[in-house]
C-alpha cells in the first residue's frame, strides 16, 4: 500500500479569537489543539506530517518542538487550498495525502480510517457532515444519482444550494498525484478571492474519479473553533465523552458535568470521584480508589483503596494502597507513600519517601527526606532542607516519634526507635531508642507587666 502523508493546515491567525497566541494553540483537554491533530495523525501511523504554518509560526513551532512534523510555511494566507500546495514539494508521487486542520481538534483516528481505506488514484475521499444549522459552510452538490459533484461555499450558494444540510468538513484524503496536477489549475475567482482546496472536486468529478463520501459518529468530531465560545463547547463534549467512558469502566462520578481530564486517566473497578476534580498528565487509578471534591492530581499513581479527601494536590506522586491523603494536602514530585500510610490536612511533602503505616497528620512539611516504618510525625514539623543553595536529606528510622513543632536540620539522621521532643531543633544525629530534646530551658517570671500601647 502506498505511504500516507498528512497535511495539517495550522496557518491562520483566528482574529476572532481576540488573543495574541496562535489559534491552533489553543488548549482543548489540556493540549493544544494541534496537538491533538498531530496525535490523531500518528495513530493512522502516517509515514510524514507536514504542519502548514504562517501566523505565529515561531510561536508553533517552539511549542510543538517535541512533536515530529515536518513544517512548511505559508508566507500569505491566500486560502486552503494555495495551504496545501505549499507541502506539495515534500509530498511523494505515489503517496496518499490525508489533509486535516489544526482547529479541529478531536476527529476520531477511526473515522479517518475509514475516510482513508477508500482512497486510491482513481477515488478521492471526502469528510461530510450534515448538521441541522449549515450556516457558515460549504454544501456538498449532489447529481441525480446521489453522486457527489462539487461543493459550494457559503458566500458563493444560491438560495437554493443553501438549504442543504450536508456540508463540507474540509477534511479529505486523495493521491498525491492527483493534488499536483489539480492544485495549480485553481483559481480565486470568487466572492473571497482565495483558493479553495474543495474546488479539487469538480476536478475530481470532471476527471472521471469517484468521490467516496464518509461521515464521522458525532458531529462534535469536526467542528473547529473560530472563537472561544465554540472552544468551550469541544471542551465540554470532549469532557462528557471522558466522562462516559469512566462511568463504563468502572467509576461512580458524583457530578458527570463536573470532572475535567487533561491527559490519560486510566481506572480500575469501583472508583468514586467527587466533583470538581482535575485529571492531568497520566494518571492511574487502581480498584476502590476515592477521590474528594475540589482534587487536582497529576501524573500520579494510587493504589487500591486510597482516600484521596478534599482539595488535596498530588503531582508526580506514587502512592500506596489503602494510604489517606488530606484533606487540603498537597503531595509534590517524587513523593513515595507505602502501603496503609496517613498524610494529613495542610501538609506538604517533596522527594519523601514514607514507609508502610507512617503517619505525618498535621501542618508539615517534609522535603527530602526518607521515613521508615510505623513513623509518627507530630504537627508543625520541618525538614529544614535548603542552607539556600542545596539541599540536604534527612532520614528517620522505623518506629520513630517526632514531636510536635520540631526542626531537622538536614543532613541529619533519626535512628530507629528514637523520640525527638516537641518543640526542638535537631541538628545532630539521634540514634537508637534515643530521646532528642533541643529546646531553650523555660523561664517563669512572676508579677510580669505586659507592655500597653502609648498613648
Amino acid at each position: 500500500m502506498s505511504p500516507l502523508h498528512v497535511v495539517i493546515l495550522a496557518a491562520g491567525q483566528g482574529s476572532r479569537m481576540k488573543s495574541a497566541l496562535p489559534k491552533v494553540l489553543h488548549a482543548v483537554a489540556g493540549l493544544p489543539m494541534l496537538h491533538h491533530v498531530i496525535a490523531t495523525a500518528r495513530q493512522l501511523e502516517a509515514e510524514q506530517i507536514h504542519a502548514v504554518i504562517g501566523h505565529g509560526a515561531d510561536q508553533v513551532k517552539a511549542a510543538t518542538s517535541e512533536q515530529p512534523v515536518n513544517w512548511v510555511l505559508q508566507q500569505e494566507q491566500l486560502g486552503t487550498g494555495h495551504a496545501v500546495a505549499q507541502a506539495l514539494p515534500d509530498l511523494p508521487d505515489d503517496a496518499r495525502v490525508l489533509v486535516l486542520y489544526g482547529d479541529v481538534p478531536l476527529t476520531g483516528a477511526g473515522t479517518l480510517e475509514a475516510l482513508v481505506s477508500q482512497i486510491d488514484n482513481d477515488t478521492l475521499g471526502l469528510l461530510t457532515v450534515t448538521l441541522d444549522n449549515p450556516q457558515g459552510y460549504g454544501r456538498i452538490i449532489r447529481d441525480d444519482e446521489g453522486k457527489v459533484t462539487s461543493i459550494v461555499e457559503q458566500k458563493d450558494a444560491s438560495e437554493v444550494q443553501q438549504q442543504i444540510r450536508e456540508v463540507n468538513t474540509g477534511i479529505l484524503a486523495v493521491s498525491a498525484r492527483r493534488l499536483k496536477d489539480w492544485l495549480p489549475q485553481l483559481s480565486n475567482r470568487n466572492a473571497q478571492g482565495e483558493y479553495y482546496l474543495t474546488d479539487i472536486i469538480a476536478m475530481a468529478v470532471e476527471h472521471g474519479m469517484r468521490v467516496a463520501v464518509s461521515q464521522p459518529g458525532n458531529a462534535f468530531e469536526v467542528q473547529g473553533v473560530n472563537n472561544r465560545l465554540q472552544l468551550a463547547e469541544l471542551e465540554r463534549w470532549f469532557q462528557r465523552r471522558e466522562a462516559e467512558r469512566l462511568m463504563t469502566e468502572g467509576a461512580t462520578l458524583a457530578d458527570p458535568a463536573r470532572i475535567d481530564v487533561r491527559g490519560n486517566l486510566s481506572i480500575g473497578n469501583d472508583i468514586l470521584i467527587d466533583v470538581n476534580v482535575v485529571f492531568e498528565g497520566e494518571v492511574e487509578l487502581a480498584d476502590g480508589v476515592s477521590i474528594g471534591p475540589g482534587c487536582v492530581i497529576r501524573d500520579a499513581k494510587i493504589a487500591a483503596g486510597a482516600q484521596i479527601k478534599a482539595h488535596s494536590v498530588i503531582e508526580g506522586a506514587e502512592i500506596g494502597a489503602n494510604a489517606q491523603i488530606g484533606p487540603f494536602a498537597r503531595l509534590r514530585p517524587g513523593t513515595r507513600l507505602a502501603d496503609d500510610t496517613k498524610v494529613g490536612n495542610f501538609v506538604e511533602t517533596k522527594k519523601t519517601i514514607v514507609g508502610q503505616g507512617s503517619k505525618i497528620n498535621h501542618l508539615s512539611y517534609v522535603g527530602d527526606a526518607s521515613l521508615g516504618r510505623n513513623v509518627n510525625v507530630g504537627a508543625g514539623t520541618i525538614t529544614c532542607n535548603y542552607d539556600g543553595v542545596n539541599k540536604h536529606q534527612t532520614v528517620i528510622g522505623d518506629g520513630v516519634f517526632v514531636g510536635s513543632n520540631t526542626s531537622l536540620v538536614a543532613p541529619v539522621t533519626v535512628a530507629e526507635g528514637a523520640t525527638i521532643g516537641a518543640g526542638s531543633t535537631i541538628t545532630r544525629d539521634v540514634s537508637d531508642r534515643e530521646l532528642a530534646v533541643a529546646r531553650g530551658r523555660q523561664r517563669n517570671i512572676a508579677d510580669w507587666d505586659r507592655p500597653v500601647k502609648k498613648s
